[in-house]
């Protein structure tokens, strides 16, 4: 029994089940009757049921006392508790069937919750807002993650069986149906994942197969130990599941700095490496993003055109923070180590990618943080001003519309999306929405009382300000508060206008050459308030960026900005609060200026 092969398999006489249950001294497949399953000597259980087929249910019984459901179930119709689906993923027919994916330059994400997009909360309901994404200029969403939890609502962080989209949004079909229509128009479909931690209810691996857990712990849970086998090939082979069966076109893979026991070689590079064999097979593009608060630039690598052992991209936190400091002011908790010179690490994260590559982090109690760049380029950092968690984790879920000057929220977002680095909003920022997102979940018991009470000690302060304002994460209403509230059909709100001329800019003048775009400078001046940035892009281009990063008029006494402005029309002498100018030079006009 290869270690590799986890969850049942359709075959002409029926199905296979297998199971890893280490721990367990018999085991049975429990369909409409129980099968005895076989163990060899590696802790495989394994039964050959001819009456199984497709939409056959069916659970795990440990030593006659426990009955489980599948690990890699597919399908769970009644939650994690629930007995697990038979899925035969080759009947869906796809639509799409020339689509190979779209190449990294030419990403511009939208993050999206499926339950909270859209009042019906589900895959299907999804489709119907594709075509608001396309034409504002959007090329991939990203889902937030959809493995089975617990319940009828949650974030998706507490996912307990990896290979089952959670069954609140819809079925399997479902899903791949609203891939197959986003893939229909031009709309690339990314996943987030989480292989730091197993959801805390409807997971019994601690049971049969103890092997799953080392001793070290996350802030979620208990670790998992890749340098098991069969524990390395279940997180490999559920990135190549999503990316096979469902035809995502990338993964991104949350917290990796909360993974202590990564194996050898690490567990980030197998995945890597199995989907680059996957993607060279179909010759499709597939984009590999990490979420890293160690900043490990070695990890990067957007350049190779299929994953190798590295990762396209990491989220930018360190440009989200610089810029939530400078529009907000705030600097408690980890915003304190960019509250001392914000202009400057945002100008840094421009002409750099991080803004912490190996400095000294006061809020890591002086730690070191992060590793220089080397030569990666604008592609390998993903900025935002927004996203699930720098609005939810908070105490009342708000956005930066709450608080932040529209000017300046404006300016950001016409330095985010037109800068070479690939822009991420959160569902909703495209037309400025004032739609809260708190943390919400559906547990029950002991658990739901551990989690209320952990948002009030983290939130102890806000508690003290807001009281009853605060939202319960348990509670129903603080979901139904965070579904999008979208803008009446034929309405477009100034915001959407903005942000649609900026993404129809970024499409026609800069996707062009943003393929071997190159770090080159970034300047503060006028006691800081005037920032000057300029990068090299393919075909021998160059992109200066001229803005006014403050709430006061400043002088421009630096020379002309050079090539056609793009964006805000010549740089006048005196630039007014929160304007920014974006000009392109082209190789013939670099020529006519020398």
């Amino acid at each position: 029994m290869s270690a590799s092969r986890f969850g049942p398999a359709l075959t002409p006489e029926g199905a296979t089940f297998r199971l890893w249950a280490p721990a367990a001294s018999k085991v049975a497949v429990v369909t409409d009757t129980a099968h005895r399953m076989e163990k060899d000597g590696s802790g495989w259980f394994v039964a050959e049921v001819t009456t199984a087929q497709a939409g056959t249910r069916y659970h795990y019984r440990i030593d006659d006392e426990l009955d489980v459901p599948d690990p890699a179930s597919s399908y769970q119709r009644d939650d994690v508790f629930g007995r697990s689906e038979l899925v035969d993923h080759r009947r869906f027919r796809w639509k799409a069937i020339g689509w190979r994916g779209r190449p990294w330059h030419e990403t511009v994400i939208l993050e999206c919750h499926v339950g909270a997009f859209t009042p019906e909360g589900t895959y299907r309901a999804m489709i119907d807002k594709l075509d608001h994404l396309v034409s504002t200029g959007i090329t991939a969403i990203e889902l937030m993650p959809l493995a089975d939890f617990s319940g009828t609502r949650n974030w998706g962080y507490d996912g307990a069986l990896w290979y089952a989209p959670d069954h609140v949004y819809g079925t399997p079909d479902d899903l791949k149906e609203l891939i197959d229509q986003a893939h229909l128009r031009g709309l690339m479909v990314f996943l987030d994942v989480v292989y730091n931690h197993f959801g805390p209810e409807g997971n019994y691996l601690a049971r049969y197969a103890p092997q799953f857990f080392c001793d070290a712990k996350t802030p979620w849970g208990a670790a998992i130990d890749y340098r098991v086998p069969e524990v390395r090939a279940f997180a490999v082979n559920n990135a190549l599941h999503w990316l096979s069966n469902y035809r995502f076109d990338g993964l991104r893979l949350d917290a990796v700095h909360a993974i202590p026991e990564t194996g050898e070689p690490p567990i980030l590079a197998d995945i890597s490496r199995a989907i680059g064999i996957l993607a060279r097979q179909d010759r499709r593009h597939i984009h590999l993003v990490l979420e890293n608060d160690d900043n490990r630039a070695s990890l990067l690598d957007p350049s190779s055109g299929v994953p190798g052992g590295k990762y396209r991209a990491q989220w930018n936190d360190d440009y989200h923070h610089a810029w939530h400091v400078m529009l907000t002011q705030e600097s408690h908790g980890y915003y304190g180590d960019y509250a001392d010179n914000p202009r400057h690490l945002l100008a840094r994260t421009l002409h750099a990618g991080f803004a912490y590559q190996g400095e000294p982090s006061a809020h890591r109690g002086g730690r070191a943080r992060g590793e220089r760049i080397g030569g990666l380029p604008p592609a390998a950092f993903v900025n935002f001003l927004q996203n699930h968690d720098q609005i939810g984790n908070r105490a009342l879920g708000d956005r930066l519309e709450w608080s932040a000057d529209a000017r300046a929220i404006e300016a950001a977002l016409a330095i985010t999306l037109l800068a070479p680095m690939p822009p991420l909003m959160f569902m909703g920022e495209e037309w400025g929405a004032t739609t809260p997102f708190p943390f919400f979940c559906d547990f029950k018991g002991d658990l739901a009382d551990a989690v209320r009470a952990g948002r009030r000690r983290e939130f102890a302060e806000a508690y003290d300000m807001f009281g009853d304002e605060v939202p319960d994460p348990l509670a129903l209403s603080t979901f139904e508060a965070a579904v999008l509230d979208w803008p009446d059909q034929g309405k477009r709100p100034p915001r959407h206008v903005l942000v649609k001329r900026l993404l129809r800019i970024r499409r026609d003048e800069l996707m062009p050459h943003l393929g071997n775009a190159k770090f080159a400078s970034a300047d503060l001046r006028q006691d800081d308030r005037l920032l000057i940035a300029r990068w090299t892009l393919g075909n021998d281009a160059r992109l200066h960026l001229r803005a006014n990063i403050s709430d006061h008029n400043v002088t421009d006494d630096t020379s002309p900005m050079q090539g056609r402005p793009i964006w805000g029309g010549e740089v006048p002498v005196r630039l007014p609060a929160w304007s920014v100018f974006w000009s392109l030079e082209r190789p013939e006009e670099q020529r006519h200026s020398a």
